[in-house]
């Protein structure tokens, strides 16, 4: 069974009449790259910022690291956290600034700093000031504050806003290399799903608060991906018939629909097969939409 590192329940959160969150049930495991899709002032911030205790909760609770709120004692030092942007001096270097925070947190081993350093790939400008660092640098420099004490779990809200395509893509390599390699968790934030689709493995949809969809990564590619919508009141003997002709590459979505992934069928002839079994066929119909499109029809819905 997977370890839990961050479970909620019912969380939620008033601004006096605003609503932020409206009992919100996430769960995230040891080992995911969970993202947070919604759109600006969807909440996810609002999560964030409950987690790490840079906020109160109004209702509702949350486990991290398997400890409730009143029990966390130290839990919150196992995360390290990159939420809005990190207050950099423009006149200091890149190692300076990172010394700075070593202080502040008690980190006494100077070789931390240069660790955290290489694994954004900042050694070589370790030394130059943040002032003259781009913006994918400045951003890099932000998740080598948030895994220099080593933390199990990371949450980075937004850390892919504003950069160019080369920038996106290195901070991805970096994300993943902490994950495979250091075994860290992360919870990452964004509104540009087709961005963090290239990294993370588990997916919240959060709009206006309120969570639509909690997904795998395997989930939503079957849910996008090209395929034969079947709705029927019978998907178990339309299974039966299926396989007994060969197709065997379907999912049952539900008591009432299920689809096919065969890249050789054809609707009107699936509709004739199983008519002619005696089974009672409502629709059938060619399915799969965009990353995009998928997140407007859970909005829409």
């Amino acid at each position: 069974m997977r370890e839990i590192v961050l479970k909620t329940h019912k969380l939620s959160k008033n601004y006096r009449s605003f609503t932020a969150l409206d009992g919100v049930d996430m769960t995230v495991y040891r080992g995911d790259i969970y993202g947070l899709i919604g759109r600006n002032g969807a909440g996810k911030t609002t999560i964030m910022k409950i987690v790490t205790g840079l906020t109160e909760k109004s209702g509702g609770d949350f486990e991290l690291f398997s400890k409730n709120r009143e029990e966390l004692g130290n839990e919150r030092r196992r995360i390290g956290c990159l939420i809005e942007n990190p207050a950099f001096f423009g006149g200091l270097t890149a190692y300076q600034n990172l010394n700075y925070y070593a202080l502040q947190k008690g980190i006494t081993d100077k070789k931390q700093i240069d660790e955290a350093l290489a694994l954004v790939n900042l050694t070589e400008v370790r030394n130059k000031k943040f002032r003259k660092f781009s913006l994918g640098m400045k951003q890099r420099l932000g998740v080598a504050l948030a895994v220099m004490d080593n933390p199990d779990l990371i949450i980075l809200d937004e850390p892919i806003n504003g950069l160019d395509p080369i920038g996106i893509s290195e901070l991805r390599d970096i994300f993943k290399k902490l994950n495979t390699q250091k075994g860290i968790t992360f919870i990452i934030s964004s509104h540009i799903l087709s961005e963090l689709y290239m990294v993370a493995t588990r997916f919240l949809f959060i709009d206006e608060g309120r969570i639509l969809k909690e997904i795998t990564k395997e989930e939503l590619d079957l849910e996008c991906m090209r395929c034969i919508a079947i709705k029927t009141n019978d998907t178990k003997r339309a299974s039966v018939i299926l396989e007994q002709n060969g197709i065997r590459d379907y999912k049952v979505i539900d008591e009432t629909e299920l689809r096919v992934y065969d890249n050789g069928a054809k609707p009107q002839e699936l509709n004739k097969l199983l008519v002619q079994s005696d089974v009672n066929v409502s629709e059938v119909f060619e399915t799969g939409i965009s990353l995009e499109d998928y997140f407007k029809s859970l909005i829409e819905k």
